[in-house]
């Protein structure tokens, strides 16, 4: 019987040479998440323009699904499939809302044994739970939309809720908050598995932000603004364009005829985070596509981005990803000539 669902597990994922990505539904199922998994790794392309993830949707027992609206999904896959997937995404439910118990059910614990340990899981808003319940959240830092934030915590101590971010990644195991967040953890991914080009060119496609850090608010308590008040989109959009300069708060500021105190609210209303570390963030990214995509020196890439000197790049680049410039690009580049291989 094993070997019977190896091999159907193995004939569910027809390209070897991608990244197979499974996701497990539930009824219940929130159609906008199941599709942002589908629209964004299904984007992602190489150079030569080849996609680089295969997708399968799979769920306990094949058969029509419910979903959050008045309609069901066919779904022919069964667990197996998890088998062979390299990565596995657990989206919420809203009928079978996450295990009230601190206990999977038997068929849903069943089903996340079949994943390789080696695999990457991760879930998007109350997905979480069924993190938590198998364990894989203990003494880790995880998330889940703010309004179940509580619950989480409350039914699972061992867990380090953060309900204040977009997403958590800890190593092979990655948390979402609510819904469109599972956007920003796609794009993460994607960013993590190839590099800042293909998932910035994955997000125009899809028409969204391309790179909102984790740590940043995933709800951001303020009114609707009235059609009158001034915003910063200018600012931020000339200073996309001018990374490489200097940039003061004064002069963001200026360029939409503000205070630099009033500024300076208005833009974490805004975006959630203070205008500085937006901007060291936005900078961050560019030397990421500068290491990736060019082959200037490491000072030349921090006077690029705005950092003005490889030392103050090379403690930015610790700080938010870990590793070195220069230990970036050679990993970075290494895996792009191992995947072209």
């Amino acid at each position: 019987m094993d070997n019977m669902c190896k091999n159907r597990a193995m004939a569910e994922f027809v390209h070897p040479d991608r990244h197979h990505v499974a996701v497990l539904v539930r009824h219940g199922m929130l159609v906008m998440e199941l599709g942002i998994v589908h629209r964004l790794f299904g984007q992602a392309r190489s150079a030569s323009g080849e996609p680089l993830y295969e997708v399968v949707t799979c769920t306990l027992e094949p058969g029509p699904v419910r979903t959050d609206s008045d309609f069901t999904i066919p779904i022919d896959r069964g667990p197996e499939v998890l088998a062979e997937a390299d990565t596995v995404i657990v989206p919420a439910s809203l009928v079978e809302y996450e295990p009230l118990a601190r206990v999977l059910t038997p068929p849903l614990a069943a089903a996340l044994d079949r994943i390789p340990g080696d695999a990457r899981i991760a879930s998007i808003c109350t997905g979480a739970f069924v993190l938590a319940a198998a364990g894989l959240l203990d003494g880790r830092r995880a998330t889940t939309h703010w309004r179940s934030a509580d619950d989480l915590r409350n039914r699972f101590p061992e867990v380090d809720v953060d309900p204040d971010v977009l997403y958590t990644d800890d190593g092979n195991v990655l948390t979402s908050a609510g819904v469109a967040s599972g956007i920003d953890l796609v794009l993460h991914m994607i960013r993590r598995d190839h590099g800042a080009t293909v998932a910035n060119e994955v997000a125009r496609g899809t028409v969204v932000s391309p790179h909102r850090e984790g740590g940043q608010a995933q709800f951001v308590r303020r009114p609707v603004p009235e059609p009158s008040t001034s915003s910063t989109k200018a600012a931020r959009a000339w200073a996309l364009e001018n990374l490489h300069r200097p940039l003061t708060l004064r002069e963001l500021a200026a360029r939409e005829a503000m205070s630099t105190r009033t500024f300076t609210r208005r833009f974490r209303d805004e975006v959630g985070i203070s205008a500085l570390q937006w901007l060291t963030q936005q900078r961050i990214e560019r030397a990421r596509q500068l290491l990736e995509e060019s082959d200037l020196p490491v000072d030349r890439v921090a006077t690029e981005a705005g950092f003005g000197t490889a030392a103050s790049l090379r403690q930015h680049f610790q700080a938010a990803l870990g590793v070195s410039p220069s230990a970036y690009r050679t990993t970075f580049r290494g895996e792009l000539a191992m995947q072209a291989g």
